[in-house]
């Protein structure tokens, strides 16, 4: 019987050594991967360049463009495959985000209307009958606006321009 309680001490004391030795491997990992995330999360950012702040956009300035007369409106003959006369009315608008752009515009706006008449008036019905076809004219008037400000102001200025009317008959 003492030789049983001497063998249950010797594994009583392998045991408690195999915990403490468990106990402690169990640090060393927590320990490394603590400093394994300490570095992943606190390392890295100094590594990577900073962000650069998005500029702050000003504020959007509609300005109607109007003919000669003050009229908001343009008035157009179209182009047609059918014999019959088409007429093409719109409102027009330009999309800008500065106040010297705006006053470019005022300026010029006779010769503005003047080079949009002769786009509006060299459209053909059947094309403007879509929506890609509307489309198109919308971007080819902003590009022949952003072209015109850049000759005279040296900058495109205007974002779009935009139809807020479109009636053809």
């Amino acid at each position: 019987m003492a030789e049983e309680i001497a063998a249950e001490g010797a594994e009583g004391g392998k045991s408690k050594k195999k915990l403490i030795i468990f106990i402690a491997i169990g640090f060393v990992v927590v320990a490394l991967l603590g400093a394994g995330a300490a570095y992943f999360l606190l390392g890295n950012t100094a590594e990577e360049p900073a962000v650069a702040a998005e500029p702050v956009r000003k504020d959007a300035i509609y300005s109607k463009v109007r003919t000669l007369g003050g009229k908001p409106s343009f008035v157009a003959t179209l182009k047609s495959t059918d014999g019959k006369r088409h007429f093409l009315r719109t409102f027009v608008e330009a999309k800008s985000r500065e106040q010297d752009v705006v006053d470019a515009l005022t300026l010029h706006m006779p010769l503005i209307v003047s080079r949009l008449n002769q786009l509006f008036s060299s459209q053909s019905f059947d094309e403007l009958q879509s929506i890609e076809g509307k489309e198109k004219l919308r971007q080819a008037s902003t590009q022949l606006v952003q072209d015109f400000l850049q000759e005279k102001i040296g900058k495109p200025g205007v974002e779009k321009i935009l139809f807020t009317d479109f009636v053809m008959q």
